[in-house]
């Protein structure tokens, strides 16, 4: 993993986080700096910068990722209401940290900002 980033350090519990579900593939905390009532980060536990990174080695990774999320919707109650799975990529579309990861956002009516 790339040690001197900030979710690898997570993932390595090197960082303290609210950490709601961990499996081989992905670990799902509390965003720090939530953007809705609910914003967890889905994070692969791989390093890879971002979606410009992904490779044919990552369909498991990749098909994994919204099962999580919308098991989290689930339980958490947004899917009656609705929830939304950002992923951005570079910076010019707001990823502040070179680690592939995707937003759960939910909670009450999402503005058009995506995260």
């Amino acid at each position: 993993m790339g040690n001197q980033c900030i979710f690898c350090q997570i993932i390595e519990k090197k960082i303290p986080a609210n950490i709601l579900h961990e499996d081989d593939l992905v670990v799902v905390f509390s965003d720090i700096s939530p953007q809705a009532p609910t914003h967890l980060l889905i994070v692969p536990k791989v390093h890879v910068p971002g979606l410009n990174d992904i490779a044919e080695g990552h369909s498991a990774l990749l098909a994994h990722v919204p099962l999580v999320a919308k098991a989290h919707a689930r339980r958490l109650g947004l899917a009656g209401t609705g929830w939304r799975l950002v992923c951005n990529c570079g910076p010019d579309a707001g990823q502040t940290v070179p680690h592939l990861h995707f937003h759960l956002l939910g909670g009450g009516p999402l503005s058009g900002r995506m995260a």
